[in-house]
């Protein structure tokens, strides 16, 4: 045997070797041990679970997946997913050792999800909040066009609905098979935060988890009024191998983890996993009762079409409001009934044409059955952009709301 045939058949036995180790374990032995990432120590998957993906060795924080999350985040039955049909797709034909497409195909079929990230609303203890949560598991939670637009569309909602905004950052950043797409999405949810917190003035709070690097830490990972993360987590921006090359410097040990970000006044608090859901929610009742919030205006959105369920509900708070009004009330009740006539009064006057003889409407006036259904089919069959702007009169200036137009009837 010549040294090139010797040499041939030792590729193919280390070749058929390889397979064979990467070959899937039967079901009844598959994913039931895993290993720790930081002390090394054999953990049973399903205790594992139990208790929160925490070793329990050494107390280190494992990967979860987003699912995970929001059932240890959300109270049982109030999760309400928002955008879930939006699929990504291959704008550039993006093709490396695998098809871009090709890719998206095994990790949707991997993860159940459509893309790296699942947004909704529910409620954290009793209070409305609206959730995004990423997905290292689906392309390692990169960020391409899907990601930011569900981002954008949970943060326009929560801005329209009051809501405070959680997002759980775990991403390796942007998504290169989609290139300058996907950049473009740090800017895009950049500017809707901007409104969110400038002009709404409404509580964002960023929860930063392993890893969090890249795009997502240059963009909303970083933007948050308050920023948690989990205990070691690993924060930042460039790889630490290329920080050390380009400085010529060796970096400290705790380089780029939660702790060291923290002591560099980066991070507001570290929370350990267990109290992550008590200390949200301390945190927004405090925020709630703080004493000097000011108020905050939306400069523009649009209302959309409604539901048959959100249909119903305005119904039933409508009957409930007027039959609340023959009765003699207490002074918050009649208040709280009060500004929800004037809600509704003012979308009365939106989807009327902007007549401004309507405007000058009682609230008794509006308290007509035909007028409620003309309403409620309005609102469920028009689309409405509206804006807010300053007008100026006889020099004063005087905020004021703008109804600028019906965009479709359908």
């Amino acid at each position: 045997m010549s040294m090139l045939a010797w040499i041939e058949d030792q590729r193919k036995i280390k070749l058929l070797n390889t397979l064979k180790k990467t070959k899937t374990l039967p079901e009844g032995s598959q994913g039931l041990w895993t290993r720790c990432e930081n002390c090394g120590v054999i953990l049973y998957v399903k205790h594992l679970k139990e208790n929160q993906s925490i070793c329990f060795g050494c107390g280190y924080h494992l990967q979860m997946n987003s699912q995970e999350r929001i059932t240890h985040l959300i109270d049982a039955g109030t999760w309400r997913p928002l955008d879930e049909i939006v699929s990504p797709c291959d704008p550039l034909q993006f093709c490396d050792q695998k098809k871009y497409i090709d890719r998206l195909k095994d990790a949707q079929e991997k993860t159940g999800l459509q893309d790296a990230i699942q947004t909704g609303t529910g409620m954290l203890d009793g209070i409305p909040v609206a959730l995004g949560v990423m997905d290292f598991n689906f392309m390692g939670g990169s960020m391409g066009s899907v990601v930011g637009e569900k981002i954008t569309r949970l943060i326009e909602y929560a801005t329209q609905e009051g809501l405070t905004l959680i997002l759980v950052c775990a991403s390796g950043g942007a998504r290169m098979q989609e290139g300058i797409l996907s950049l473009m999405q740090m800017a895009k949810i950049s500017a809707a935060l901007q409104v969110y917190q400038s002009e709404a003035n409404l509580l964002y709070i960023s929860v930063l988890t392993s890893p969090t690097t890249g795009g997502i830490t240059a963009s909303f990972g970083m933007l948050g009024d308050l920023i948690f993360a989990e205990p070691k987590a690993l924060i930042g921006f460039a790889g630490r191998r290329v920080i050390e090359q380009t400085l010529q410097e060796q970096l400290p040990d705790d380089f780029q983890t939660a702790e060291y970000l923290l002591h560099h006044g980066l991070l507001d608090l570290i929370v350990p996993r267990f109290f992550l859901k008590q200390a949200l929610s301390e945190t927004i009742n405090f925020y709630k009762e703080a004493p000097f919030k000011r108020k905050g205006v939306i400069p523009y959105g649009i209302q959309r079409k409604v539901s048959f369920i959100t249909e119903e509900k305005v119904r039933r708070k409508w009957y409930n409001v007027e039959r609340n009004s023959s009765k003699n009330e207490t002074a918050t009740n009649k208040d709280d009934s009060s500004s929800y006539l004037e809600i509704l009064k003012s979308f009365q006057n939106l989807v009327d044409s902007f007549d401004e003889k309507k405007l000058t409407k009682t609230n008794e006036e509006m308290q007509n059955k035909e007028e409620i259904n003309e309403t409620i089919a309005n609102m469920s069959n028009r689309e409405i952009e509206w804006r807010y702007s300053s007008l100026t009169s006889n020099n004063n200036q005087k905020n004021t709301f703008i109804f600028e137009k019906i965009l479709c009837n359908y």
